[in-house]
């Protein structure tokens, strides 16, 4: 594959902007282009560097997921009922991503319609901040499984490489009576079931793609992407109660201008 600097490169847009609502596919698609970064390889490898800004956000729930294995009597979102509320959130893009993945891999990830997406995501950031909801659940106990498969509905909107799954699940948790932190939390926790299940199982299809000469260009990817999640996700979540979607919105519409004067 490509030189360690490139792996290096990516692995820090992948971890910086994994869970801010601003879209890494779409940032890896964009940077790659730029790096000249876009053989058949490439898909596969921004999506298995995913696991690595996976692990940080496991390093810093870890009570929430051990919860998990082992109920805790005062967590209600532990064990069975933790599990059953993030399955709930899952299930939607699973179904829905392994119905449409060849078309998403052939058609979606290109600089034009991740610059669209980019620019969607942007409008409905807008849309929720300028209406102001009432939340009705303000920690992850409050869960209940009618708003676990909602924020999963929305989170289909991510199989669009720009519109970002962090910003599908907070907007989608904001619309549907989650507190702001709430959604940003739940956005974190959930989005590992569903990554380590996108990562899989395009690992496992292109498989072949790959030698063992490859495995010091992903371990480079999987460090940075780690590395970089764990700041990100710190900095997020100090934020978080404090600042809208707005500047996230500004941001998206500001790397859309830019790309397009770039190229």
């Amino acid at each position: 594959m490509d030189n360690l600097l490139t792996a290096f490169t990516l692995s820090i847009v992948e971890g910086l902007t994994e869970f801010l609502p601003v879209s890494s596919s779409g940032h890896l698609v964009l940077a790659g282009h730029l790096l000249n970064f876009i053989e058949a390889r490439a898909a596969t490898f921004v999506v298995v560097i995913q696991l690595g800004a996976i692990l940080a956000v496991v390093v810093l729930y870890w009570k929430r997921f051990w919860g998990l294995v082992r109920p805790q009597p005062d967590m209600r979102f532990s064990g069975m009922r933790g599990i059953w509320f993030l399955m709930l959130t899952s299930l939607p893009a699973c179904v829905l991503g392994l119905l449409l993945h060849p078309l998403i891999k052939c058609c979606l990830f290109k600089p034009s319609t991740v610059l669209i997406a980019l620019v969607v995501g942007a409008v409905c950031m807008i849309w929720i901040e300028r209406r102001k909801f009432r939340p009705t659940s303000t920690n992850l106990d409050e869960m209940t499984p009618r708003l676990a498969l909602g924020i999963g509905c929305f989170q289909c909107l991510a199989l669009w490489p720009g519109f970002s799954r962090s910003a599908a699940t907070i907007m989608g948790g904001i619309f549907l009576g989650a507190s702001r932190p709430l959604s940003a939390e739940y956005s974190f926790i959930a989005a590992v079931p569903i990554m380590v299940a996108a990562t899989c199982f395009d690992l496992i299809k292109n498989l072949s793609l790959f030698s063992t000469a490859d495995i010091p260009f992903f371990l480079v990817g999987l460090a940075g992407a780690f590395v970089s999640a764990l700041l990100a996700v710190k900095v997020f979540v100090a934020l978080v109660g404090r600042m809208s979607l707005l500047p996230f919105a500004a941001y998206r519409l500001l790397i859309a201008a830019v790309y397009c004067f770039m190229v």
